[in-house]
């Protein structure tokens, strides 16, 4: 009670020599306007070409909207940091950003399930496929996705606003993220680690459920194809989506699927990097050079 609230926090990014950092500011500027021109150029090819107007490229359209977001929503902060001219951040502008890239992470998770079971009705059930999956059901389960992943983060964010932080001020990343606030935090912070583990299980493991399943009946049906031309061609439309998935599922569950604050800040670092930075770079590389439709259109 005698101690002195923190107020701002000062980031320390990726310590080393200015050439190291310059370097790394160097790859995170190409990546980041790679990223920025790639996703939206996946959005103005799909809203321009008529024959990619239905609900998978719509779907498309949501995750590389998000994914834009996503990577503004650290990568910007992160060059500053690195540079030294904007290491500090203050407290609630640090929960506004702890808030705002777990949500988009949530609704990538629940658009990623949405997907999957997209793919699921598309292969499993070809013939009613457009009645079953309308564009009213796509923007219904769009926006249920947005909505889900937003609110699921909201009792977080809330409690983690409530923490006491009394010194030291140094958060050892270049984006304010769980693990760290409970590091600095000198209350109970038992809470927040529950609350995160609860909701990691019901967004994260909950969507990779969905997920699984579904791909379980897309790869059974696939097995059933008798030709080897159909095999080929129906594992072609899910093979980009079953890729993203397990890139991001593998690092989204290490970051946030344990009941409490275990690893390390400098492994955490390196992880939300790829998360942040790689990730939504892969995705309009990884959707436009494995699928047929995007490269005719382009």
């Amino acid at each position: 009670e005698n101690g002195t609230s923190v107020e701002e926090f000062i980031l320390l990014g990726f310590p080393g020599t200015w050439h190291f950092r310059v370097s790394l500011v160097v790859v995170f500027v190409l990546t980041y306007s790679l990223t920025v021109i790639g996703n939206a150029c996946i959005i103005a090819l799909v809203w321009t070409t008529k024959n990619l107007h239905t609900p998978m490229y719509f779907f498309l359209c949501n995750l590389s909207f998000l994914e834009i977001w996503y990577t503004t929503g650290a990568v910007p902060k992160a060059i500053g940091v690195m540079l030294g001219s904007n290491q500090t951040i203050s407290f609630n502008v640090c929960i506004l950003q702890l808030f705002f890239l777990l949500s988009l992470g949530s609704t990538e998770c629940f658009l990623l399930s949405v997907m999957a079971y997209d793919r699921y009705l598309a292969i499993c059930y070809p013939l009613r496929y457009s009645s079953l999956m309308s564009s009213v059901l796509s923007a219904r389960l769009a926006l249920s996705s947005w909505l889900g992943g937003f609110l699921s983060i909201s009792l977080l964010a809330f409690l983690t606003s409530r923490l006491t932080f009394c010194g030291p001020d140094v958060i050892n990343h270049f984006l304010c993220d769980i693990d760290s606030c409970l590091a600095l935090s000198c209350s109970d912070t038992w809470p927040v680690e529950l609350t995160t583990f609860l909701v990691s299980i019901i967004v994260v493991v909950a969507s990779c459920a969905v997920t699984l399943i579904s791909y379980v009946y897309i790869i059974s049906s696939i097995l059933r194809i008798q030709s080897a031309h159909g095999r080929k061609k129906a594992f072609s439309t899910c093979s980009a989506h079953l890729s993203v998935v397990t890139i991001w599922y593998g690092s989204t569950i290490f970051l946030y699927v344990k009941p409490s604050a275990q690893n390390s800040l400098d492994l955490n670092k390196l992880v939300n990097t790829f998360n942040t930075v790689v990730t939504p770079l892969l995705n309009p590389f990884i959707y436009t050079l494995r699928n047929k439709e995007v490269k005719q259109a382009l």
